[in-house]
């Protein structure tokens, strides 16, 4: 049979996302290209327990469920995780879903009409990217520099294309890693606000903080929408994940925002899926608020070791075969975003890298336009023992490019 899928449908299966991971898969395949944590430091025993506990008290564990998400799991992350970072939810304004990614998938399905501007900052995250042109959206990019989006371009930007939308990662930007000054967030949040951009805010990363200094990070930097500092203000969607922090099995992440927004979220997510899983919104409620797992600690833990990671990468670029390469020091999150050195181009040079059993993700699948002589390294998931040999490889095939030249 011929099949005649969408014309947008095409879109997901001519993506090099795919076939990258696709290939990653593969047992003997390093991959420094996903947004995966260090799986070895997942809570293992904790969560066994929660699981076991959860499924033995009550069968309705494995019932359907609040298509919103388990009602206790809400109240935690509203009463507890998120006001510790200075965010308020409104009753009603919050939404737990199969990951931060089918947040943004959501909003795509409810807000944006084909061919609707959309405003992003670049480079920027592929899932985002993809989501949008699934949706047919026209996809506007906003530069920035090392403090966040540059005002006076996304001012230029707001009044040419009149967008719908701002999709932006103020806290470890992926793929640059780039951490907004408070300065910045608020003359971004002003500028939305002015002229009645949505703001969709992206804090999968936040948490993933390397600095030193005893002060909280949410507090020095907050979410824009904690400084909207309006819970019925509307202005911006808040998402995120325990994805990066817990584990990416249990599939939950959120978005919060106005109840009128939220609330149409929701009844997308019931002809989509009708609830994410109750089963593991429970084993993680359980984890987090009966057990002896402390998150906290367990994020400081996370941070320490992708810290000492990260400049295990670092040190590996120093060697002759990256010299004419640059990359700034990200103060968290999970990638490094690097220029090739002069000459060699991204997708060229992955696929050498595959053939010699090592991923990475080439610059074009984080851009609008161009990107080619960048890539995006994951420090997070590979084991130094991997890193380093990862990083070898990858060595060896951009060594390989510039010898020929």
């Amino acid at each position: 049979m011929k099949y005649e899928f969408s014309a947008r449908a095409h879109t997901l299966l001519s993506s090099p996302l795919l076939s990258i991971r696709t290939q990653t898969r593969r047992g003997s395949m390093i991959s420094l290209a996903e947004e995966l944590p260090a799986e070895e430091l997942f809570p293992l025993s904790l969560l066994a327990e929660a699981a076991a506990t959860v499924i033995s008290a009550d069968a309705s564990a494995l019932q359907y469920g609040d298509p919103a998400g388990y009602e206790p799991l809400r109240e935690w992350l509203a009463d507890d995780w998120l006001r510790g970072k200075g965010v308020a939810v409104a009753e009603g304004g919050l939404l737990l879903t199969t990951g931060s990614q089918q947040a943004v998938d959501l909003l795509c399905r409810v807000y944006v009409d084909p061919g609707d501007p959309v405003l992003v900052e670049t480079p920027t995250s592929p899932g985002f990217l993809q989501a949008l042109r699934m949706q047919g959206a026209v996809i506007i990019p906003v530069e920035g520099d090392r403090e966040g989006l540059l005002p006076d371009h996304l001012r230029a930007q707001i009044l040419k294309y009149r967008p719908k939308m701002l999709f932006a990662t103020p806290s470890f930007t992926n793929p640059s890693g780039i951490l907004w000054s408070l300065h910045r967030r608020r003359e971004v949040l002003e500028l939305c606000t002015a002229h009645q951009v949505l703001i969709v805010e992206d804090d999968s990363y936040g948490d993933l903080h390397f600095q030193r200094s005893g002060e909280s990070p949410a507090r020095q930097y907050p979410s824009l929408y904690a400084l909207e500092n309006e819970s019925e203000g509307g202005h911006v969607l808040y998402i995120g994940s325990f994805s990066k922090t817990v584990a990416p099995a249990l599939r939950t992440g959120w978005a919060a925002g106005s109840r009128e927004l939220i609330g149409m979220m929701t009844a997308a997510k019931q002809m989509a899926d009708w609830q994410s899983s109750s089963l593991n919104q429970q084993v993680l409620h359980h984890l987090l608020n009966v057990s002896a797992f402390d998150l906290r600690e367990h994020i400081a833990t996370l941070n320490r070791e992708y810290n000492t990671r990260l400049k295990l990468m670092a040190e590996l670029l120093k060697r002759p075969a990256w010299k004419s390469s640059t990359y700034h020091m990200p103060a968290g999150g999970m990638f490094l975003w690097v220029s090739l050195p002069e000459g060699l181009e991204a997708l060229a040079l992955l696929k050498c890298a595959l053939g010699k059993g090592v991923a990475f993700l080439p610059g074009p699948l984080c851009s609008i336009e161009g990107g080619a002589n960048h890539i995006r390294l994951n420090f997070s998931h590979p084991g130094r023992d991997e890193l380093l040999l990862g990083m070898n490889l990858i060595s060896e095939a951009v060594s390989e490019f510039t010898a020929r030249s």
